[in-house]
């Protein structure tokens, strides 16, 4: 009951929040998907799956998907058509008989059901951004405090074994005899994932935010993710959030102050990392043989056997997608490999993957969009690169097209770095209480 309970919460307070704003809307989502992990690791039931999934059905439901501006429909008209490309494919393989309705309706979910976010991340405004900034912010504060106690009194104490905690204490950290830290996440990847992920937006809201409270509380929320990287122990995500300070620091425009900040907090990031063991498991890098092993055993077994044996998938579901212990006895013939892009290929058959090719060639060919000068340029710079490298890493784990809500904030990000930025102008007067978070802002498309 408790788990139905929190469905229809999150599906009323993203709906009631996104009809007030996108950034409302995507700030309501997102904390559902941060404390996703944690709550259904603790509620053992079938709805406790379809907590997040409510809310995004909220938020989905929430919008107006297409503009009466005829300038700003021509905007989204290219991001609108691959939406519905990427989702009627995976709509027209659930109708062949691959597999048990149940497994095809999960395996579809997995296929389709963040793709609209693409949307949502083309139609971002800067009020939109400077309220989903600071409600990253607070929620990485947030899970930082999480963690420090997961890592003080244990895992254990937060999520306790059972079916749908397999890959936490499948982790352990560097240091040997601990688990990596997964805060309040289904996993240490999702949540080192979501914090990198987050720091473009941080990186934008310190700029640009209007008040001092505002610029600290984004500060402190990219400081909370730092630590977050390294205390996950990902060393895919470490080189993720390693990257992004490097963009930011020596690819884009900001007074020398700022700059010196920056390297003061990498500074103090580090040497929190040297003094702790349980830290640097980022040093396995260093370790050639192992990090072929890892990509080897994500890349070269079996594609080709399944690209000749399944052609055209082996259904939705049936190739990978996580799903739920109690379907997991009906899936057919299960077959995958930890390799995001083996996932599309078992599950849409070639030219569901083919479909997906297109789609990144095409993203990679919008990067002038993202490259473009305006307020937001080191943002969307950093979220480019973001996306980049998360789609050519995406052949070394699963989680790429699935995580919750690592997908969403990668999906915002894609969305909007390939679309042209509208020109907005801030407007001086104040929001009346109550009706925003941030100063309000008057858009004016070109």
């Amino acid at each position: 009951m408790m788990a139905i309970v929190l469905c229809v919460v999150a599906f009323v307070a993203c709906y009631l929040a996104g009809k007030r704003s996108l950034g409302q809307g995507l700030i309501a989502l997102l904390t559902v998907g941060y404390f996703y992990g944690i709550l259904r690791a603790n509620l053992l039931t079938t709805f406790s799956h379809f907590i997040f999934d409510a809310g995004l059905i909220g938020i989905y439901l929430s919008q107006k998907w297409t503009s009466s501006d005829p300038r700003d429909a021509k905007r989204l008209e290219i991001v609108q058509f691959w939406t519905v490309l990427l989702i009627a494919w995976p709509f027209f393989v659930a109708l062949m008989p691959f597999q048990p309705l149940l497994v095809s309706l999960v395996g579809l979910r997995g296929n389709v059901f963040f793709i609209p976010v693409l949307l949502l991340g083309a139609q971002l405004r800067e009020k939109d951004l400077l309220q989903l900034s600071v409600g990253l912010a607070a929620l990485n504060i947030l899970a930082l405090s999480f963690a420090v106690a997961e890592y003080f009194m244990g895992v254990p104490r937060f999520f306790p074994v059972s079916a749908v905690t397999r890959i936490i204490y499948a982790s352990g950290d560097v240091a040997g005899g601990f688990f990596r830290i997964p805060s309040i996440f289904t996993s240490a990847h999702a949540y080192g994932g979501t914090m990198v992920g987050s720091m473009p937006y941080l990186i934008g809201s310190w700029e640009r935010a209007h008040t001092r409270k505002f610029r600290l509380l984004s500060l402190v929320g990219m400081v909370a993710a730092l630590f977050g990287i390294l205390m996950s122990a990902t060393r895919q995500n470490f080189i993720l959030g390693s990257a992004m300070i490097v963009v930011t620091i020596f690819s884009s425009r900001m007074m020398a102050s700022n700059r010196i900040l920056f390297l003061l907090l990498i500074a103090a990031v580090g040497a929190a990392a040297l003094s702790n063991e349980r830290f640097q498991r980022f040093k396995t890098l260093g370790d050639t043989d192992a990090v072929a092993e890892r990509i080897a055993g994500s890349v070269n077994r079996g594609f080709l056997e399944i690209l000749t044996e399944y052609p055209m998938g082996n259904g939705l579901g049936g190739g990978g997608t996580s799903i739920p212990y109690f379907l997991e006895g009906q899936v057919k013939n299960p077959i995958g490999m930890e390799n995001g892009y083996t996932l599309i290929l078992a599950e849409q058959g070639i030219i569901g993957l083919v479909l997906w090719i297109a789609f990144i060639i095409w993203f990679f060919s919008r990067a002038g969009n993202a490259f473009a000068k305006g307020v937001w340029a080191n943002s969307r710079r950093m979220a480019w690169c973001f996306a980049a490298v998360c789609l050519g890493t995406a052949w070394v784990g699963t989680g790429t097209f699935t995580s919750i809500p690592g997908t969403v904030v990668l999906l915002l990000g894609l969305g909007w770095t390939a679309t042209p930025m509208l020109a907005e102008r801030t407007e001086s007067k104040r929001v009346r209480s109550g009706r925003s978070i941030l100063p309000e802002l008057q858009y004016k498309p070109v």
